[in-house]
């Protein structure tokens, strides 16, 4: 039976409920697509950086970077932090290291599930962002500067745009738009930036460009990050790919999950020429931690990411069914009336997600 190395990384609050179900959907699974889905646990996270003064062990670095796939829960606590107050998110750090440059976040509509917005038009929202991972805003984490200018105490952080890092995070959206559309999706990318002010943002927009000519059955449009959030308020349903810069990407990436309901139902993929980490976009959730109260519904469908994600590197296409399998069992689960989470207004707890899933696989 072929096997696959998964490396799981549980973190901190709800990551190791919701982690837990995702493992048992993934056993579970197993048998049923004839692979072999070895997954370890290691440690790693704001807790451990609380216990043992790291946060990313070097040990578990090494089994991320050896692994088929890394799994990830959640990771930081709001009272744990570095020594220049900032959070403990290893996430950042692994991002960075295995040069996982493509932030992708898909979202759609779940029959069964309300949405917030009241157009009926709602229930076909089915977009993906995709978000530059390594360059950016973020570029400044950690290089950040305070320091005194005359009688003024001033801080600087510095956002890096690259030819390079640019073209390859198109390029990645440009793919994704020509399988959606074979999929009957429009297949059109949406560039979105601030071109109109600042020229690391005209930058992006001219490489953008450039990149779009290679794939000429692709449609392009763009859009302004403060218009963009505005229309994806009032239209979403009409956006296919988006793509856009780290900090941008970061606060759409958040609005466009509550368009569906919440980050209950966002899962995502950070994902890189060679390595991929696929985790729920949800954080720790510490006032809930503990209770059972978390919808793992974002972690099973970051699983299924992970899947797919797997079947394309290897030409597996048992593991794409095994994908399409949890994808079903999530949908008929709410569309069933088998469970609704708390945050939909529900009174299922982690435990029957987890159980009507399985149940449905």
């Amino acid at each position: 039976m072929k096997s696959y190395n998964i490396a799981v990384l549980p973190g901190d609050g709800i990551g190791v409920e919701v982690t837990q179900a995702a493992m048992q959907v993934l056993h579970a699974l197993s048998p049923r697509i004839g692979r072999d889905l070895s997954l370890t646990v290691y440690p790693a996270g704001a807790g451990h950086y609380r216990n043992c003064g790291v946060a990313l062990p070097d040990p578990t670095m090494r089994a991320c970077e050896a692994a088929d796939a890394i799994l990830f829960g959640a990771m930081g606590l709001p009272d744990v932090r570095g020594k220049d107050g900032t959070e403990i998110i290893p996430q950042l750090d692994l991002r960075f290291a295995f040069d996982l440059y493509a932030g992708v976040r898909p979202i759609r509509s779940w029959p069964g599930l309300p949405t917030p917005l009241r157009d009926a038009r709602a229930q076909h929202i089915d977009l993906v962002l995709v978000r530059e991972s390594t360059e950016g805003l973020f570029y400044a984490r950690g290089r950040g500067v305070v320091q005194q200018e005359g009688d003024q105490t001033i801080a600087y952080d510095t956002m890096k745009i690259t030819h390079k890092g640019t073209a390859r995070v198109c390029d990645f959206a440009f793919r994704l738009a020509e399988q959606r559309k074979h999929a009957g999706r429009p297949g059109r990318v949406t560039n979105v930036d601030k071109a109109n002010v600042f020229t690391s943002m005209a930058f992006w927009r001219d490489v953008f460009l450039e990149r779009a000519k290679a794939f000429p059955s692709i449609q392009i449009d763009h859009a302004y990050v403060d218009a963009m959030a505005l229309n994806l308020v009032m239209k979403p349903w009409q956006f296919d790919v988006l793509v856009t810069e780290n900090m941008f990407g970061d606060i759409l990436s958040d609005l466009i999950a509550a368009l569906v309901g919440g980050m209950g139902m966002a899962p995502s993929g950070d994902i890189g020429d060679k390595h991929a980490l696929f985790q729920p976009a949800h954080g720790t959730a510490p006032d809930i931690a503990g209770q059972g109260l978390a919808n793992p519904s974002a972690m099973f469908l970051s699983a299924a990411m992970m899947l797919d994600w797997l079947a394309e590197r290897h030409g597996d296409s048992a593991m794409a069914d095994g994908a399409r399998a949890i994808e079903l069992a999530v949908q008929r689960t709410f569309e069933q009336g088998a469970a609704l989470p708390r945050d939909f207004g529900g009174s299922s707890g982690t435990a029957d997600v987890t159980r009507a899933v399985m149940e449905r696989l």
